[in-house]
């Protein structure tokens, strides 16, 4: 049976990304939280995710919609589905320049919960998939 606290805490994991309110979003989040970033490495620490999140701020123009969450019983996992509508507006390292290009991607992330907070979160989708539709 679903946790109804767990998707509340998704939902507005996902209610602050898409309103960029960074505070609001690390206050959502366990000091010690883990981030496994998509095909790249682990972050530890809301010092780290904050960075992450400036330069996701600077580089990208970002929406999560039709987000589908689910929920353990208890309440100490959750996973989300859902697709990322996006403009890439700087060029971030390693990655083909920007150029204004919007792009449409089905993403999913896996979250431990603790304590009512996010203690880690591991994002996947098809970096290749994003790259072809930016040009790359």
């Amino acid at each position: 049976m679903p946790n109804t606290d767990a998707e509340t805490l998704i939902q507005s994991y996902y209610d602050a990304f898409n309103a960029k309110d960074v505070e609001g979003f690390l206050a959502l989040l366990t000091d010690d939280v883990v981030h496994d970033v998509n095909q790249g490495g682990r972050e530890v620490g809301k010092v780290a995710f904050r960075a992450f999140l400036e330069r996701m701020n600077r580089c990208y123009e970002e929406k999560i919609v039709d987000l589908f969450v689910m929920t353990n019983g208890d309440g100490t996992r959750a996973a989300a589905e859902f697709t990322v509508l996006g403009v890439y507006l700087e060029s971030d390292e390693g990655l083909p320049p920007a150029e204004g290009q919007r792009y449409s991607l089905p993403a999913g992330a896996f979250f431990e919960i603790r304590d009512g907070k996010v203690a880690r979160i591991s994002n996947t989708y098809n970096l290749n998939d994003w790259i072809r539709q930016v040009g790359g």
